[in-house]
């Protein structure tokens, strides 16, 4: 039986050596080159059609010459010294280029001891659709890469802050000197109020400019998918998984500014790994052990109250004050009304643009009633309003009469006279609130009252859907959730 093995393995043998010989001769003879390098990568055998190609009518003349001075950017050497084989590559000759495939050699213990290349195609115009594809292929991924790049940019600049009162001044100077840093800022203010906007200016003047923007709104994100976003993982990590793996916000940023809108809203168990990046400026995917090192500037925004969620345990006061840092105070349309006219007329004639609706302009009342509205949904509802405006014109002029129906609930009358005053049922509910300044014990309990109210109304106005409120207002879901929570609104 051991004699039978035997003999049947050492039939084997002599298949495999006959296989490889005839394929070694079939290539040989279809092939329109083969040649043959020593571990010194000098030619060993060549065959009489390869050697005519290059100026040798007699192949023999070749044998022992350095294979580059036979066959001119030949790269049998690169196949010899590192031992691996090149499957397929062009070769520019004198004449057409050509497709070859070089293979290493090796002896019985695996060292390589030379090398063989054949020529697979001797006109590359027979792949031509194998290459048409590949180019087709090329550009698509180059043109997605650009595009992809024109979207991580700055949207806005320090231009696109419209405003000339005392207080939009200050914060555009605070700005500026901010995109001229390199350490995190922090955007406080309501929603609404242009806290993106403004993140984009910065980033837009900085440094870092030609590098991406990328943005994640932490409120918007399910807890559980948050740090897949930031850091991504590796394929097969989780059950679901994308087998390609994902690439995190932090990575996608790399060399330029990551924007975490709502940072409020950060559970506490990804706050410390947010942290661990901000001071180690590295981290783990998930599902590897692998590190990877980034250069990336934190731009962080939230309307919510830090201090007092560090004094509820319900943000971390290490992370607070590492953002807490260059802090900007974006203020609330209210406290800068002396800029509506000119942030309305920039947003008519944009709007004007989209709709093609044509040049619009505000008369006097029409004016007089924007600018003495509060404003609770900031920026957000003054565009929502002229959009509305916009679209529902019938003329040239927007008159007062024509817009009281898109402030607030659309409820008010204008009293029509000149008095620049507001609808008399938007007056009336504001009038608690604006004069509660005055009456309350200090600011921030006069601007509760008015929060509480505001968000109550809408709350009424959606019939208690807090996802049609939010919409409505503008407000992230989670966010009007913990205002409700916090202000003690029953729904």
């Amino acid at each position: 039986m051991e004699l039978e093995s035997t003999a049947l393995l050492a039939d084997y043998d002599y298949v495999k050596r006959l296989a490889m010989q005839t394929l070694f001769a079939t290539l040989e003879n279809f092939s329109e080159g083969t040649v043959i390098v020593d571990r010194n990568a000098r030619v060993v055998w060549i065959n009489q059609h390869y050697a005519a190609r290059f100026g040798y009518d007699d192949p023999q003349a070749a044998i022992g010459l350095d294979c580059e001075a036979v066959i001119p950017n030949s790269m049998m050497r690169e196949v010899v010294q590192g031992g691996e084989p090149i499957l397929l590559d062009i070769l520019e000759t004198d004449r057409d280029p050509i497709v070859v495939t070089r293979l290493p050699i090796k002896d019985d213990v695996g060292q390589t001891i030379g090398a063989v290349g054949f020529v697979l195609f001797n006109e590359i115009k027979g792949l031509s659709p194998l290459f048409s594809q590949y180019a087709r292929l090329r550009a698509e991924l180059i043109s997605t890469r650009q595009s992809l790049a024109q979207v991580r940019r700055a949207k806005y600049s320090f231009a696109s802050l419209i405003g000339t009162s005392a207080v939009s001044l200050e914060v555009k100077r605070q700005a500026r000197r901010a995109a001229r840093l390199a350490s995190p800022v922090l955007l406080l203010g309501e929603t609404g109020t242009g806290k993106e906007l403004l993140a984009h200016a910065i980033h837009g003047a900085s440094g870092r400019a030609d590098g991406p923007l990328v943005t994640v709104n932490v409120a918007a994100i399910p807890d559980t998918l948050l740090e897949l976003e930031f850091f991504g993982a590796e394929a097969g990590a989780y059950t679901g998984a994308d087998r390609n793996g994902r690439i995190g916000k932090f990575e996608l940023a790399n060399g330029g500014t990551l924007f975490l809108d709502e940072i409020g809203d950060m559970p506490l168990a990804l706050q410390g790994k947010l942290l661990r990046v901000l001071q180690e400026q590295e981290f783990e995917p998930l599902g590897t052990n692998r590190i990877v090192r980034v250069d990336v500037r934190i731009v962080a925004a939230t309307s919510a109250d830090l201090p007092e969620l560090v004094a509820q345990g319900k943000f971390r006061a290490d992370l607070y004050y590492r953002l807490n840092v260059l802090t900007i105070r974006v203020p609330p349309l209210r406290e800068r009304l002396a800029d509506i006219e000119a942030m309305a007329y920039a947003m008519l004639d944009k709007l004007s643009v989209e709709s093609g609706a044509g040049h619009l302009e505000l008369d006097r009342e029409a004016l007089a009633l924007l600018c003495s509205y509060a404003w609770p949904g900031n920026v957000r509802e003054l565009r929502n309003t002229l959009e509305r405006a916009v679209l529902l014109s019938e003329g040239e002029r927007i008159d007062a009469s024509s817009l009281a129906r898109f402030i607030g609930d659309g409820k008010g009358e204008w009293r029509a006279g000149g008095s620049g005053q507001a609808p008399t049922r938007e007056r009336e509910a504001h009038a608690p609130a604006l004069a509660g300044a005055g009456q309350a014990a200090n600011y921030d309990e006069a601007m509760r009252d008015f929060e509480r109210r505001f968000l109550s109304d809408a709350l009424r106005a959606a019939d208690g859907h807090v996802a049609q409120a939010a919409e409505r207002i503008g407000m992230a879901r989670a966010t009007l959730y913990r205002r409700i929570a916090a202000l003690g609104i029953e729904i």
